[in-house]
């Protein structure tokens, strides 16, 4: 048989621990069950007398290995049958001066990783069926590439603004992809009335008299259609948080899991105070965090954004600020319309999970990494789940994470100083995936570092690391997961390919985490620092081919091209021949300085017909990561343009600036007659022709009473918002932080729901147009002032 891990949890019981793990599978859902399991760290073989002084007699065990730690110190390992006792035995040998390894690695993920299981298994072993499920008592356990179809469900639940009263759950699934699935839409809502249904558009309304009810006929439904993924927006910190209060509140065991298991909730141990869940039988994934994993970026993650961004519709209710008391104003006096919406944020939630194939992401991500499905993040959980077991075949056992050197911190990646300007024909050449492949060529690897500096023939790193020549753990897991990216690209497999590349990504930042059990200073800088030298090389070997560098930023260069031919093509073709070049170059080069295979690799990444490059507000220097230009289009009709870093990319600027930025720039790089524009756009702005356009929005990074010295405009403005609401007898807004909406008034900042002033024009005329005017108008030796000034000059 085979499955694909939904979740995995872990009883202490008094024969020992028990391993569960829940499967999604072609046979429907698998729970399967280890007994008799055992907890495992290691001490130093020279130890062994001194652990049977200071643990106690029986509860625990020792074995004989072949491993060392990363002295070259054999090991032994000790074994328990509770975890709990491991982590009391492991604080009992530290105090008295015993180093303990890897006492931190949970026993369903070391069960898991030591087979090489990431995601599937395949396993025999004796079975029975359930009611609802099948537990197997495995014999035999092993890796497998299948990938399951996995039934999810949306929810979303509806609150007051207080979130202390439950108007209704929405539960929605619609699996077009396969018919096999049942679908199902309904809402589920308390009324005062006798329980009743009726049919709306396209969903079913079902009321119920109480709170009590409606979760007891929600747990029922969740029950019924059995989904192996829950999703949502913001889904454990709210839903399914808020489902846990209302249902101690009922006085009910709020049973979400498979096998009427209840949820089991955990804190995170940092401020934030959000929530993690084991809902046992289901994954569960948060749209938010998920997309967030998937590195896409949005001026803000509510549904209603990112719904209009990436479905061109948003929620029924769009009106952020007055949503909480709308959603209750419906619920008493229009609960079908309430209940639209709340089928419709489940709707929306599902579509874009279907549109953005985030369910792929999750699944490739999951067998990628080892993590758990729903497990967002633990990028170093990752590295520790892939490099343990290939570090115990190499015969070596890791320290726990609070015992690794801390050590000094390696510098970012290198920037060159950029010339500023409006060029023409500007290049970029781009190092694939510099780090891994700085990694892959230069051996850097925990293990390589070890071994090499008992070597005298290591290759050098930076910082006093050296790197032996023999097989590394990390250079080949690189090059393994670089093969499977190419191949996920050949295959059209869009999720594979962006999972591949985020986690191979991480793998230098984990490095340079001290949270991360091997972190050196000697490797992260030995990455780093080889980073710099090879775009310093890479620019003078440019330079020397008769070419200007006029920008570099850690793996890429920026190269001025200039009119040499007026014809894209051509200067395409030069782009292409240059790169292979300096591959060569570079080919060569490694191997005589190193003798290693080089595993850099340039590539003609971009190429833009017009270059913009400003200075650094009030200086002459050119500025850094801030640039626009044009490109061509795929299909060869007209250019688009590209901004990195300047406003109109950024949230905190207005609409009316970004809209600005645009137009003004395609002028510009056009260069069609700019002056006309510019005057039409600052009377248009003087004659109220803008409204929603000039809104500024910021979000508040503390809770509001923590603004205590300088008082920035948006807090103003939230404060203002505050007391407002609070002499209508509303809850406030703002006082644990959030987006704020608001406007820059003759009166200050004031927010867009209780704007009461006059708009201060001269503010985004000066603070918002002027300076991304003068920013590129310079360059044609004007200002927005004195095209202004020549408009007044005229009367």
């Amino acid at each position: 048989m085979e499955g694909f891990i939904l979740t995995r949890q872990w009883l202490e019981t008094s024969r020992g621990l028990e391993l569960i793990y829940w499967l999604a599978s072609d046979e429907g859902p698998l729970r399967l069950h280890l007994v008799n399991a055992e907890a495992v760290c290691f001490i130093p073989a020279t130890d062994l007398e001194k652990a049977h002084r200071l643990l106690p007699a029986s509860g625990w065990r020792t074995a004989d290995t072949a491993l060392k730690n990363f002295h070259q110190k054999p090991v032994v390992a000790l074994y328990c049958r509770s975890r709990r006792n491991l982590l009391d035995y492991r604080d009992r040998l530290s105090k008295a001066g015993v180093s303990v390894y890897e006492t931190d690695i949970k026993p369903t993920d070391r069960f898991l990783m030591e087979r090489f299981i990431t995601g599937a298994m395949k396993f025999t072993g004796r079975s029975r069926k359930a009611d609802e499920f099948t537990e197997v008592i495995p014999s035999k356990v092993e890796p497998s590439h299948y990938r399951p179809t996995l039934r999810s469900l949306s929810i979303d639940i509806e609150t007051d603004y207080a979130m202390e009263n439950l108007y209704s759950v929405a539960l929605y699934a619609s699996h077009s992809s396969d018919p096999a699935i049942s679908e199902i839409a309904t809402v589920i809502m308390r009324s005062e009335s006798a329980r009743s249904e009726e049919m709306r558009d396209n969903y079913k309304l079902q009321y119920v008299p109480n709170e009590k009810c409606l979760l007891e006929t929600f747990l029922q439904a969740l029950k019924d259609y059995d989904p192996d993924i829950l999703i949502g927006w913001n889904i454990v910190n709210f839903d399914l948080r808020m489902l846990q209060k209302f249902c101690e509140r009922a006085k009910l065991q709020f049973t979400a899991g498979r096998n009427n298991e209840s949820a089991r909730w955990r804190r995170s141990q940092d401020s934030t105070e959000r929530y993690y869940v084991l809902i046992p039988g289901r994954g569960v994934l948060d749209g938010i965090d998920l997309m967030r994993t998937a590195t896409y970026q949005f001026e803000n993650f509510s549904l209603e954004h990112v719904a209009r961004r990436l479905l061109g519709r948003g929620k029924l209710v769009d009106d952020a600020h007055q949503r909480g008391e709308e959603i209750t104003r419906l619920f008493q006096h229009d609960k079908p319309a309430l209940a639209d919406y709340n089928i419709e944020d489940c709707r929306l939630v599902w579509d874009i999970f279907e549109k953005e194939k985030l369910w792929d992401f999750a699944v490739e991500r999951a067998s990628l990494t080892g993590l758990e499905l729903d497990r967002y993040g633990g990028s170093v959980a990752a590295f520790d789940y892939l490099y343990l077991p290939r570090l115990h075949r190499k015969g070596y056992v890791a320290p726990d994470v609070e015992h690794t050197d801390s050590g000094g911190i390696s510098p970012g990646g290198y920037v060159l100083p950029s010339l500023p300007g409006i060029h023409e024909h500007v290049i970029v050449l781009d190092f694939k995936s510099l780090y891994p492949s700085i990694i892959r060529t230069f051996q850097v690897d925990p293990l390589a570092l070890i071994e090499g500096l008992e070597q005298t023939d290591a290759i050098e790193g930076f910082d006093g690391g050296r790197f032996a020549r023999g097989e590394a753990i990390l250079p080949s897991l690189i090059e393994t997961l670089w093969q499977a990216r190419d191949q996920a690209k050949a295959d059209g497999n869009q999720a594979l390919s962006q999972a591949i590349k985020i986690i191979m990504n991480s793998f230098y930042g984990v490095l340079g985490t001290r949270g991360c059990r091997f972190h050196d200073p000697r490797l992260v800088s030995s990455i780093t620092r080889r980073g710099h030298q090879i775009i310093l090389a890479t620019q003078k070997e440019i330079q020397r081919r008769g070419y200007r560098v006029i920008y570099g930023d850690t793996d890429s260069v920026f190269v001025l091209l200039g009119a040499i031919d007026s014809d894209g093509s051509t200067i395409d073709e030069t782009a292409t021949r240059l790169a292979a070049n300096l591959n060569r170059w570079w080919q060569q080069r490694i191997e005589k300085e190193y003798r290693v295979p080089c595993h850099l690799e340039l590539q003609f990444e971009t190429h833009f017909h017009k270059f913009f490059m400003p200075t650094v507000r009030g200086t002459d220097t050119g500025s850094k990561k801030r640039y626009a230009g044009t490109v061509a289009l795929k299909d060869g009709k007209g250019h688009r343009l590209l901004f990195k870093g300047l406003e109109t990319v950024r949230s905190d600027w207005s609409q009316l600036a970004r809209d600005f930025q645009q137009q003004l720039y395609e002028l510009v790089f056009a260069e069609q007659p700019f002056a006309a524009y510019i005057k039409r756009t600052v009377q248009e702005l003087r004659d109220d022709k803008f409204e929603t356009e000039l809104l500024l929005r910021k979000r508040l990074r503390r809770g509001l009473a923590d603004y205590v010295k300088n008082i920035p405009p948006h807090v103003q403005a939230a404060r203002k918002a505050d007391s407002a609401r609070h002499q209508q007898g509303l809850p406030e807004l703002y006082r644990s932080g959030g987006w704020v909406e608001y406007y820059m008034t003759v009166n200050g900042p004031e927010p867009r729901s209780h704007l009461a002033s006059a708009i201060d024009y001269d503010f985004y005329i000066d603070k918002q147009l002027a300076p991304i005017a003068d920013s590129i108008l310079v360059f044609k030796s004007t200002s927005l002032g004195e095209i202004l000034d020549t408009q007044m000059g005229l009367f």
